[in-house]
């Protein structure tokens, strides 16, 4: 049986620029949600967002290479540098037929699309972009990253709404599993922040309305939780077969030892209340991964704070584990960081991978009445030290998919 191993990781954040930004920002409990800079918001109900602060493309690419990138490849180039020199891996003429790029997103490039259908309605046809569809088109992270870096192995992306960076993992596995490649760059990427986005969100009754306290918005599990806040961001990490890192003499931080999808098939945005399809998802990861409930020391909840979500995630986790379930420590860094989006369930299997490295369990922040109808350890507040050898990311999303991994210590 092929083993799958990571051996580096990258960010980009409302914490900041790198995984060290991310991980001291999680295990601290610090919240990155602030009034939005990067457009004028007033006049929007909601005026809180998760931007990346002080996020320049020219630090990670050339000024030609960013103009022609909207926000989300940009930030997917930016964590796969980071995560492939933490991994000591080099692209060459020899091996880069053997590595494949599993990048993926849930809305592609939101701002580009906006931008230029305002400039349609205020300039006319002759001054659209003739770079439209290869600006916003969802597989461009993906391939720009294979343009950045040279790579000439399958280069897939799946749209898979807020299930996406948690799927990615999945699929990354099974590709690495197939004997396709030796080494797949993977995660998720998100950069829709735009007056439209937030708009139809906010008018859907999704997100959080806490303008006046930002960082007090986004709690998961609370009694008095409202909604997510919208956020963007990248998270990348570098997996290969256990032999292909042994070969090479790379560190390994931990393995990611299975994973499953599956649709609830029930709602365009609701979960299903009785949470039929993360419950299998969560049981196939597990067979997958050749565990037990009873293993499962952490689980990076998909936790989005909004009223119906949080209680059938809970459900869904009390069917899977039974009493264990009570022993388990959960964490919800999107009361941190909100909610990415397509690169939300990356954001989580980076906290796994790095929950294991340091054996530390980031909060949940802003837990202060918690519902009495989500009543498990959702490490409330502050970190905690403990022994975290097997971890669990969730990932759920609008249209009922599911996506959940295991990441285990070797």
């Amino acid at each position: 049986m092929t083993r799958v191993v990571v051996t580096g990781v990258g960010a980009v954040s409302p914490l900041g620029i790198g995984r060290d930004a991310l991980w001291s920002g999680l295990t601290e409990g610090r919240s990155g949600i602030r009034t939005i800079e990067g457009f004028d918001p007033s006049g929007l109900d909601v005026t809180i967002a998760g931007e990346v602060p002080d996020f320049q493309a020219k630090d990670f690419m050339d000024f030609k290479a960013a103009r022609r990138m909207d926000r989300f490849s940009q930030f997917a180039v930016a964590a796969t540098r980071e995560a492939l020199e933490q991994a000591r891996f080099e692209i060459t003429a020899e091996n880069t037929d053997r590595v494949g790029i599993m990048v993926n997103t849930g809305g592609g490039g939101i701002p580009t699309i906006e931008h230029e259908v305002n400039v349609l309605a205020e300039k006319g046809s002759k001054r659209v972009s003739p770079f439209l569809i290869p600006l916003f088109a969802p597989n461009m992270a993906s391939c720009q990253v294979a343009m950045q870096f040279d790579i000439h192995g399958p280069t897939v992306t799946s749209v898979a709404a807020c299930a996406a960076g948690v799927q990615a993992f999945v699929d990354a596995v099974h590709m690495i599993e197939r004997g396709d490649v030796d080494v797949v760059i993977t995660g998720g990427t998100e950069g829709g922040l735009t007056p439209s986005a937030i708009a139809s969100l906010a008018n859907m009754g999704a997100l959080a309305r806490n303008n006046d306290e930002p960082e007090k918005a986004s709690r998961p599990f609370d009694l008095n939780r409202s909604g997510f806040v919208f956020s963007e961001g990248a998270g990348i990490a570098i997996l290969e077969t256990e032999e292909h890192a042994a070969r090479r003499g790379a560190h390994v931080i931990c393995e990611v030892s299975g994973g499953a999808d599956t649709s609830d098939a029930y709602h365009i945005t609701a979960p299903d209340p009785e949470g039929r399809g993360a419950i299998k998802a969560m049981n196939r990861a597990l067979e997958r991964a050749e565990l037990q409930p009873s293993d499962v020391d952490m689980i990076a909840a998909h936790a989005t704070a909004t009223s119906i979500g949080d209680i059938a995630e809970t459900n869904s986790i009390k069917k899977v584990f039974g009493d264990h379930a009570y022993d388990i420590s959960v964490s919800a860094n999107k009361s941190m960081v909100g909610h990415l989006l397509g690169a939300a369930g990356a954001i989580s299997s980076l906290m796994c991978i790095m929950a294991i490295r340091d054996n530390v369990v980031p909060p949940t922040i802003n837990l202060e009445t918690p519902d009495p109808q989500c009543d498990l350890d959702y490490t409330p507040n502050v970190a905690k030290e403990t022994e975290v050898n097997v971890a669990l990311a969730n990932g759920f999303g609008f249209g009922g998919q599911n996506a959940v991994c295991v990441f285990k210590a070797v």
